[in-house]
C-alpha cells in the first residue's frame, strides 16, 4: 500500500507491506463454569445424589433400620399387580385435569378479559387487583389453604353446607371431604382455586408482547371480543401456554400437600395419589424399598412427560418461525 506525504512542497511516498487484516484485541477470557459451578453443585446434592440412592434403594427389601437386602426387581413387579397404586395413579389423572386443564382453560378467559376488556374500559389499576386476587391463593401456603378449605367443607358447621341451608338448597349439604363419592371432586375443587392464578399471571405477561395494531384491526373489521380471543390471542401467546400444561401437569403429577391437610388420602384412599401413596409406604408402613420403587416410577414418568412436552413446544416454535421465514 501507497501512502502520500506532502513535505514542504515535496511529496514523498512510503510504501507499507499489508500484513493481513488488522487483528483485534483480544476479549479478557472469562470462564462461565465458575459461574455454574454453584448450581450444578447443588443440582447435584439435592436432586441427582437423592435421586440415585432412592433408586438404589428400590432395588432392596428394608424396613429402614437394619442392613438393605438386594431384591431386585421384586419391588416393581408388585408395583405392576398393585391396585392401590393403580388408583391412585388414576386420582392424579384427575387432578391433572383440576391443576393443569381447567386453569389454564379459565386463566386464558379471564387473562383476555382483564386484559381486552377490565383494562380498556375501568384501568389498568383495577386490572392489576383483580390479577393480584386470583394470584393470592399461590403465595398463601398450602397448610394454611388447606386449613380454611376444610373448615369451609366440614359436614356439620361448614361454611358452604350453612350457605346451602340458608338459600334454601339444605338437600344439596354433603360431607364433603368424608364422603368417597364426592372426596375427589372437592379436593379438585380446591386445587382448581389453588392453581388458576399462575396461569393468569402468565397469560396476561404473554399478552403484554401482542401487537395492539391486531386488535385494532380486528375491531375495524367488526370482530368481536371471542373471534378477537381465538384468532389473535392464542395464536399469540402458544409458547405460554405450552409453558403452562407442563408445568401445570408436573405440579398435578406430584401434589402431596393438599391432599395431606385435607384428606390424608381417604375417606377409604379415594383421594389417594402416588406421592402421598410413597410417603404413607415409607413412613407409616415401613416399606422402605418399596416406596422408593413408588417414587422413582413417579419421577421417572415426570421427566418423561417433561422432555415430550419441551420436544413439542420446541417443534412449535421452529414450525411457527418457519412460517414467518
Amino acid at each position: 500500500m501507497t501512502v502520500t506525504v506532502e513535505r514542504g512542497g515535496r511529496v514523498v511516498r512510503r510504501h507499507h507491506r499489508h500484513h493481513g487484516p488488522a487483528t483485534r484485541p483480544r476479549r479478557p477470557h472469562s470462564s462461565y463454569a465458575l459461574f455454574l459451578l454453584p448450581g450444578v453443585l447443588a443440582f447435584l446434592a439435592v436432586i441427582v445424589v437423592p435421586f440415585l440412592m432412592n433408586t438404589g434403594v428400590s432395588f432392596t427389601d428394608w424396613q429402614g433400620v437394619g442392613s438393605p437386602k438386594w431384591s431386585g426387581l421384586a419391588n416393581y413387579r408388585e408395583l405392576t399387580h398393585d391396585s392401590e397404586f393403580w388408583a391412585s395413579f388414576r386420582h392424579s389423572l384427575f387432578m391433572v385435569v383440576a391443576m393443569a386443564a381447567v386453569p389454564t382453560v379459565l386463566g386464558l378467559v379471564l387473562a383476555a378479559a382483564l386484559f381486552d376488556f377490565v383494562g380498556k374500559h375501568f384501568g389498568t389499576k383495577i386490572a392489576a387487583v383483580l390479577r393480584a386476587c386470583f394470584y393470592l391463593p399461590q403465595v398463601l401456603p398450602i397448610a394454611v389453604a388447606g386449613i380454611v378449605w376444610s373448615w369451609i367443607l366440614a359436614p356439620d358447621n361448614g361454611s358452604l353446607n350453612a350457605l346451602l341451608k340458608a338459600v334454601g338448597l339444605g338437600s344439596f349439604q354433603r360431607d364433603w371431604l368424608g364422603d368417597p363419592g364426592f372426596a375427589l371432586y372437592s379436593v379438585m375443587g380446591v386445587m382448581v382455586w389453588v392453581q388458576i392464578g399462575f396461569p393468569l399471571v402468565v397469560f396476561m405477561a404473554g399478552l403484554q408482547r401482542v401487537d395492539p395494531q391486531l386488535y385494532e384491526a380486528a375491531e375495524l373489521d367488526g370482530a368481536g371480543w371471542w373471534r378477537r380471543f381465538w384468532h389473535i390471542t392464542l395464536p399469540q401467546i402458544r409458547p405460554e401456554i405450552y409453558v403452562v400444561l407442563l408445568w401445570c401437569t408436573i405440579a398435578a403429577l406430584k401434589v402431596f400437600g393438599a391432599v395431606y391437610v385435607l384428606t390424608k388420602g381417604g375417606p377409604g384412599g379415594a383421594t389417594d395419589v402416588p406421592s402421598y401413596f410413597s410417603f404413607t409406604t415409607f413412613f407409616e408402613k415401613t416399606q422402605v424399598g418399596y416406596g422408593a420403587a413408588i417414587s422413582t416410577v413417579l419421577t421417572v414418568i415426570i421427566l418423561v412427560l417433561a422432555l415430550i412436552g419441551l420436544k413439542l413446544q420446541t417443534r412449535a416454535e421452529d414450525a411457527e418461525e418457519g412460517l414467518r421465514a
